[in-house]
């Protein structure tokens, strides 16, 4: 008997926990099992011809808001080739109407509804020991003579799940994700996390255990996928306490938390943390209290805001808040109005996102009390709402491109700081730079980041921006990120002579000290290493070996101004 679980990927870099897990909860049936994960940018035909080839006798997709049109295109062809091999499938994007999904899905045999360890464990029985019914499983809706659609099983015990990654091997130049927790307090009305409100925990001893594991194995970034982390005081602070404590200043922990939850103590141990031991996901979604109030969420921005700030003063822990776009009782001068509350607290990264309308969720009911049109394809984005035109969606979706081009790429970081103060507010700067895109026939474009650089200046001398200054703090910004090979036009001639740069790294570099721990290296590597450009009268040094765990951005140092005399060479204050 031969099983394959298959995943098909947003991207390369991700993995999918679900299918791990249920592979090693059926333990006792791991030979017969395999994982095959793809991605969503490989044709359907490669994905079809990898599958061929395995010849499993059962076949289980994981369904997701991202896949789900490349599992369908997927299923109806292999059934064609493998008649013989049953088909099932699982995951949030067919749990919550499985009756349907089989109805015009008749290639497959059976849904896994909801949470699958034990339910895939039962169905391996199944198939190996053909003693018992598929109307004895819990969790499935199935194929028989008609549609069966059995009862949802009852949630488990997190502890049970078996830890996946022994061989990490097996997750090279991968994400590493990993949950404590499932279920969620909220009622989000667009969210299917809320329809889980059995809330529990792994324990606290394991979770321990594993996260040495990550510790000591040196991963990069461990993702947690608990839906709001911090909703049990208790159980977040034993593990950020575990983190710090066993810090070997390498690993990344990502956690998605509720903001206005967190207490003075665990803020106060953040303020001790190494720079990019952890980052924050914060779901603002917006700032209208009606709203907030109308999508059942609970969520107080006065706190978060508070809390964010205090976060930021740190300057060691990276952020990325959330908006959401199309929710009720928001029109686009509201969004405005939510999106400048939000960019006022400079994270790290600004998502702004469009709301989905999912199968099962609450939102999902109110569809005709808020006359929302969405798309009926994946991912069944909102086009208009009854506060919000499809034209109003289309100018946030230009915001949408310049803010991801713009601020979360963190390479226009000094430029779009002074740019804000020549506009009524960074909504409207943003949203008059992607009429300029508009315009210009700029948008749909694959830009090369220097060519960004040049519109910006361009967009700058058009609204009578001071473009001298606007310059300088463009090439402020490329320098920041990258030690370009090749100057762009737009920087101008060298601003540091070549004599000049010669005696910096001969000599005085070093003997100043700028470049401590860099004697091993040759002036040549040196300059591969490092940048000189003088910038409004400022020499500064760019240290790509030293940057930012945050931002990624080069440390800067002022060095002091050569003197080229005859008589002398010095470097003066």
């Amino acid at each position: 008997m031969k099983i394959l679980l298959t995943a098909i990927n947003a991207k390369y870099i991700h993995s999918n926990l679900a299918v791990y897990c249920l592979k090693a909860y059926a333990k006792k049936y791991d030979s017969d099992i395999t994982i095959a994960e793809y991605t969503i940018n490989q044709q359907v035909d490669d994905i079809l011809m990898s599958i061929y080839k395995e010849h499993p006798d059962v076949l289980m997709f994981s369904c997701y808001l991202w896949n789900i049109t490349y599992v369908e295109a997927v299923v109806t062809e292999i059934k064609k080739i493998l008649p013989d091999t049953e088909i099932w499938l699982g995951g949030p994007e067919v749990s919550f109407d499985a009756e349907d999904v089989l109805g015009r899905l008749p290639q497959v045999k059976g849904v896994m509804k909801g949470e699958g360890e034990e339910t895939f464990l039962e169905l391996m029985e199944y198939y190996h020991q053909k003693d018992r019914e598929l109307s004895a499983i819990a969790g499935i809706t199935y194929y028989g003579d008609r549609i069966y659609n059995n009862p949802w099983r009852s949630v488990m015990e997190l502890s049970k799940v078996p830890f996946v990654y022994h061989h990490m091997e097996d997750f090279q130049n991968k994400i590493i994700y990993y949950e404590t927790s499932r279920g969620c307090p909220f009622s989000c009305s667009y969210c299917l996390s809320s329809i889980d409100k059995q809330l529990r925990f792994r324990d606290l001893e394991l979770v321990k255990e594993e996260l040495q594991f990550f510790i000591d194995q040196e991963v990069p970034q461990v993702k947690f996928v608990d839906r709001t982390f911090n909703c049990r005081h208790e159980h977040a602070m034993t593990i950020w306490k575990y983190i710090v404590e066993h810090d070997k200043g390498i690993t990344n922990f990502h956690f998605e938390v509720a903001a206005d939850l967190l207490k003075e103590e665990e803020l106060l141990l953040m303020e001790t943390m190494r720079p990019g031991l952890i980052q924050l996901e914060i779901g603002i979604q917006s700032t209208n209290p009606e709203t907030i109030c109308e999508i059942r969420r609970t969520m107080k921005f006065e706190e978060v805001k508070r809390i964010v700030l205090q976060i930021n003063s740190g300057h060691n822990i990276h952020q990325h808040l959330d908006l959401i776009a199309g929710l009720p009782l928001e029109d686009y001068k509201s969004f405005h109005h939510s999106f400048n509350d939000v960019y006022a607290l400079r994270p790290n990264q600004l998502q702004l996102g469009f709301l989905k309308v999912l199968k099962g969720s609450y939102m999902g009911e109110r569809v005709k009390d808020y006359e929302l049109i969405y798309q009926t394809r994946p991912p069944f984005e909102v086009l208009a709402t009854k506060w919000m035109s499809y034209d109003e969606i289309m100018r946030l979706k230009g915001v949408e491109d310049m803010v991801e081009v713009y601020y979360n790429s963190g390479q226009f970081q000094h430029t779009m700081e002074f740019l804000e103060t020549f506009f009524a507010d960074a909504f409207t700067m943003y949203e008059t730079l992607a009429d300029y895109y508009e315009e210009n026939g700029l948008r749909q474009v694959n830009h090369t980041r220097i060519a960004r650089y040049e519109i910006l200046l361009t967009f700058a001398a058009q609204y009578k921006v001071d473009t001298k200054h606007i310059g300088e703090l463009l090439i402020y910004d490329l320098y920041l990120r990258e030690n370009v090979k090749n100057r762009p036009a737009f920087a101008g001639e060298m601003t540091v002579s070549k004599e000049e740069s010669r005696m910096f790294y001969e000599q005085e570099a070093r003997e100043r000290s700028y470049l401590a721990g860099y004697e091993q290296y040759d002036k040549n590597q040196l300059r591969k290493m490092t940048h000189l450009e003088r910038i409004e009268g400022k020499l500064l040094l760019f240290d790509y070996q030293n940057r930012s765990p945050l931002n990624h951005q080069a440390k800067v140092v002022e060095v002091q101004r050569l003197s080229l005399s005859r008589e002398h060479r010095r470097w003066e204050q």
